[in-house]
């Protein structure tokens, strides 16, 4: 059993332990530190009678000063609300295009729009809005749909091949996989159009030139410029929303692509809807 003694050069008591002839002494902590260690026991004690802290089967204690931060969280939120509420009126009043020309209103739906985004459109756009293969990138002139500020609020407010009524719908055939065109004429085609955007003079001469003419032109128009009203891709550019390549070219005649987009009209408030349109079309590819 160890055994307590009186250290000689310091004079004070070890605690017994002893490794290779050395003692451990005895120090007490200083009084200051026993006496925060004290206090921080009542200042616990008088939280937890204070303060929400007991966890019980289904619920918790409040507290007898009853503090709660979803309940401060709750009160800021409607103090913000009620601030914003003649501005939310005006918003809802004007159109999109008077937003625009109204520089505290555009200000009020630029900062409404940029948080919008960031919850409900970057899962597909990105957080930079610079999309992804399938998803437009919504910072370039190379619209759809039409990148008009009414244009881009028509197609967040009812989608694309969505399912509400007055959604914005066109579909591709499948022009190799239904039979419409062979294999051959496919490759011809896709030849016309990675050539539409590299080399238009190669173009002209090129035999998928005349298969176009039958089967794409009705939508993609002449040389590739598309119709937004069709929804139907400009061609002569090097913007792809599938990527770019003739695989790809390929793989789309041959099997059609057919994206969606939800309807945002019952998700979101009608002032919601129009700050989303203006934040889009001021992000650089607005016309």
């Amino acid at each position: 059993m160890s055994e307590k003694k009186i250290d000689e050069v310091s004079g004070m008591e070890t605690t017994g332990h002893d490794w290779d002839g050395i003692g451990e002494l005895n120090s007490p902590l200083p009084r200051w530190w026993v006496w925060t260690y004290y206090l921080t026991i009542l200042w616990a004690i008088g939280y937890w009678i204070a303060m929400p802290a007991w966890p019980l089967v289904s619920d918790y204690t409040r507290g007898m000063l009853g503090y709660s931060q979803r309940a401060q969280l709750s009160d800021q939120i409607a103090a913000v609300k009620a601030g914003q509420a003649e501005l939310i009126a005006r918003t809802a009043k004007a159109s999109v295009a008077d937003i625009k020309g109204n520089a505290e209103l555009l200000e009020f739906a630029l900062a409404g729009g940029r948080s919008a985004y960031a919850v409900n459109c970057v899962q597909c756009h990105g957080s930079g809005a610079s999309g992804a293969s399938g998803y437009p990138n919504l910072n370039d002139d190379d619209w759809l749909w039409g990148g008009t500020v009414e244009q881009i609020q028509a197609t967040i407010q009812y989608g694309i091949r969505s399912e509400h009524d007055e959604t914005r719908a066109n579909e591709m055939p499948a022009f190799g996989r239904d039979e419409i065109l062979n294999p051959q004429q496919v490759d011809e085609v896709s030849d016309y159009v990675m050539a539409l955007s590299q080399n238009p003079d190669l173009a002209k001469t090129l035999p998928g030139k005349a298969l176009y003419k039958e089967y794409c032109v009705d939508c993609h128009g002449a040389g590739g410029m598309g119709n937004q009203e069709l929804g139907a891709p400009k061609l002569s550019d090097g913007i792809w929303l599938h990527e770019g390549g003739k695989p790809v070219v390929v793989d789309v005649i041959t099997n059609s692509r057919s994206g969606m987009m939800p309807a945002w009209v019952n998700r979101l408030d009608a002032v919601t809807v129009k700050q989303l349109a203006v934040y889009v079309h001021s992000l650089g590819g607005g016309k």
